[in-house]
């Protein structure tokens, strides 16, 4: 990569006149130099670079201002990365400076919103280094791996959940860069942007469509586990996460996606509304299931950002437990969805074992405890939903419990982490 395509590369992901390059000296005679430059992005302050070939002591030292720049003015940072690793002609210096790259990269995530646009090659530590932002964004072009050489593709690397988003090309990829920035704060401070909106939701379409204003939304992690989709969005004007489960038993690699998003929207202060929609757990690789569930299961808990879950369809059993249970702050079930401590079938088993032994109809019994013991009424009663609601309404449901919970403010524990 040339010194003028990382300057259109900034260009390019800068507004229109915004663009102001940093230490544009720093640099060894002769030596293509790692670009650094502070401007807007959709309107927002934003600290970028673009890492050019190798990484040597100088690059280092000056893309380390830029993460310092962020520290102290508290605005994002985008790293455009193009690069093949540690340069050979240096050793424990380099070392010594790249490792406080890795420093500020790790101390800054979920404090300034952190982005990584892949656009070349990006290998060895480079690839490490850029996988802590708090969204990674590579082209389709790119290289992405630890050890090189490497047969993987983007693709593979998507669908193993290590890239939030795959661009056609580097002009999609810094708009879907300026998209993230506009849907995140400024820092984890700095309140919610808000936006103007025309409601143009879509009442036919699926439920994050008919929740959202559909003015900006994107999609994380999407080729991977797509039993579940993870969506940043705006609803009423203000940006929120969406968590929708499509029905089906939650397997670890769901698990594992909607851990990670929910830990970006709490640490920006974003609402996550969950759509609970799971059958129970997923009986595959149960061993994985233990480890991935107990991980979900303590994000949520620990979340202190407002947490609003929706069963317009069907929540069983520990599926209920752990997407709408007393880690979500308002829990909603319209008229229509089924909410059962156990499967369906296993609660019509266990409930009315004498009434099937004398001979009565299993679907029978099936369809009474669906309209009894299953019922969003009957669950309600019991405290386990806050509330019942029409599903034409959701989007009026959703923003009614999202002003209510407006001004909340929840303190935890005084801890450095949990440990799971």
């Amino acid at each position: 990569m040339k010194d003028n395509d990382a300057l259109q590369r900034l260009t390019t992901l800068f507004d229109e006149g915004s663009f102001n390059e940093n230490n544009s000296l720093l640099k060894a005679d002769g030596d293509e130099n790692v670009i650094c430059a502070f401007g807007q992005v959709c309107g927002a302050d934003v600290s970028a670079f673009v890492m050019n070939g190798a990484l040597d002591s100088l690059k280092c030292k000056k893309i380390k201002k830029a993460y310092e720049l962020a520290e102290k003015t508290g605005c994002p940072v985008i790293g455009i990365y193009d690069c093949n690793g540690l340069s050979l002609n240096e050793s424990f210096p380099l070392i010594s400076e790249y490792g406080e790259l890795v420093k500020y990269a790790s101390r800054l995530s979920g404090v300034v919103p952190l982005v990584s646009v892949i656009d070349g090659a990006c290998l060895g530590v480079a690839a490490v280094m850029a996988n802590m932002a708090d969204v990674v964004i590579a082209t389709e072009k790119s290289d992405f791996y630890v050890a090189p050489p490497s047969d993987i593709t983007v693709s593979e690397t998507a669908g193993n959940g290590a890239l939030d988003y795959v661009a056609s090309d580097f002009e999609k990829a810094a708009d879907v860069a300026g998209d993230i920035i506009s849907l995140l704060p400024q820092n984890n401070l700095s309140p919610l942007p808000i936006f103007e909106f025309d409601d143009i939701s879509e009442g036919n379409g699926d439920l994050i469509s008919r929740i959202s204003d559909n003015q900006i939304t994107v999609e994380l992690k999407k080729d991977y586990a797509k039993n579940v989709r993870t969506c940043l969005t705006t609803l009423d004007g203000k940006p929120a996460g969406i968590v929708m489960f499509n029905g089906h038993g939650i397997c670890p690699s769901c698990a594992y996606k909607a851990e990670s998003f929910i830990k970006l929207c709490d640490a920006y202060n974003l609402p996550v509304i969950t759509v609970a929609n799971a059958d129970g757990i997923s009986g595959k690789n149960e061993s994985q299931s233990l480890i991935a569930l107990t991980k979900l299961t303590s994000a949520y808990v620990s979340a202190t950002c407002p947490k609003i879950c929706l069963v317009t369809e069907k929540s069983t059993g520990g599926a209920f437990v752990i997407l709408s249970g007393k880690g979500s702050d308002i829990t909603l079930a319209s008229d229509n969805a089924v909410v059962s401590p156990l499967s369906v079938d296993g609660a019509v088993a266990f409930l009315y074992s004498e009434r099937l032994a004398s001979g009565e109809d299993r679907e029978t019994l099936k369809r009474e405890y669906l309209s009894t013991l299953a019922s969003p009424e009957y669950a309600a009663k019991c405290g386990a939903v806050d509330g019942v609601f029409a599903l034409e309404n959701v989007k009026d449901e959703v923003i009614k419990a999202l002003e209510m919970l407006s001004s909340k403010r929840e303190t935890t524990i005084p801890r450095k982490h949990s440990v799971k």
